[in-house]
């Protein structure tokens, strides 16, 4: 029986994260210090008491989201994950817990990745949309179409599921292929409130410059494989799995086949390590047979731990 963390991405962030485990655990309290040390000035201001909109500042969304993942998973001993793996932001929650990145240095590559993936929206009228309902095959047959006939670029974003996916590129490309979708038998087919085109080579500048730092930046041999974004198999190399995480700032997320692999390699006990149960949902649906629960609800922090309001997707 193996046990997997699973880690969210951006868009789990609420108002009021992480309140409960500072109050209820001195392990938290003290991670929260060092986040905001290291920051230089105090995330957990944003995080327990900010508005909608302060955890939506560049500077404030990712870290917000990968403080209170580590904190989460690091905070409990009634449950230890065999393997780890995060969808796109989680994968860096997930390599620090799987003790490949150090706290901080996670932190930091968070912070960077954030702002300066932030320069690379601003350059680019971009969008994603997301897409429920067809294929893979189709939607990739006509997102191609649809960029040649209009030369607007589309690309796959993430893979989150049969017939689940996120398309990303240019604004006017994103919304045409979205209207197409619905004409087309799409569930649902919508643009998403983000400005940016993540995991698509619009993003190219930035990863040669987030590559540089974390090229710079110590990776150990992990303490348990991690599955990762951009191959979807299990590492323990370090070097690999660096030279993944820089690649994964312009690739798709393969959320689907990493599901697929860990299920494969003998994965019965999902958990999933954030504010809600969006991959946990995913996994259900693909494995109904297996174990699937959000860490928050394993008896360390059963009644200790509330939830709170879901801020919209960013």
């Amino acid at each position: 029986m193996s046990k997997a963390f699973i880690f969210p991405g951006q868009g789990c962030q609420k108002e009021g994260m992480g309140s409960d485990l500072n109050e209820q655990f001195p392990q938290a309290r003290e991670l929260f210090e060092r986040a905001n040390d290291f920051l230089g000035y105090k995330i957990t201001d944003v995080m327990f008491h900010g508005t909608e909109e302060e955890l939506m500042e560049t500077k404030n969304t990712q870290p917000s989201v990968f403080v209170y993942e580590t904190i989460l998973a690091l905070c409990q001993d009634d449950v230890k994950p065999d393997v780890v793996a995060g969808h796109s932001l989680g994968e860096f929650a997930a390599l620090v817990v799987a003790g490949i990145l150090s706290y901080e240095d996670g932190l930091n590559l968070v912070l960077n990745r954030a702002l300066i993936g932030q320069k690379a929206c601003e350059k680019y009228p971009t969008g994603m949309g997301a897409v429920i309902g067809l294929t893979d095959e189709y939607v990739a047959q006509r997102i191609k179409e649809i960029w040649e006939e209009t030369g607007e670029p589309i690309y796959f974003a993430n893979y989150n599921g049969p017939g689940q996916v996120v398309i990303s590129g240019s604004m006017k490309g994103v919304m045409k292929a979205c209207k197409a979708f619905r004409k087309e038998g799409a569930k649902k087919a919508v643009p998403l409130a983000i400005g940016g085109s993540f995991h698509t080579p619009y993003m190219d500048e930035a990863r040669e410059e987030l590559g540089e730092i974390i090229k710079k930046t110590p990776f150990s041999t992990p303490k348990i494989p991690i599955y990762q974004c951009v191959d979807a198999l299990p590492h323990t190399d370090p070097d690999e799995i660096k030279e993944n995480l820089i690649q994964h700032i312009t690739h798709p997320v393969l959320w689907t086949d990493m599901t697929r692999n860990m299920v494969k390699d003998g994965v019965t006990e999902f958990y999933e390590v954030g504010t809600d149960d969006t991959l946990e949902k995913i996994v259900r649906r693909m494995a109904p047979e297996l174990h699937q629960q959000s860490l928050l609800d394993v008896p360390t922090y059963a009644g200790k731990v509330k939830n709170f309001k879901i801020v919209k997707d960013s």
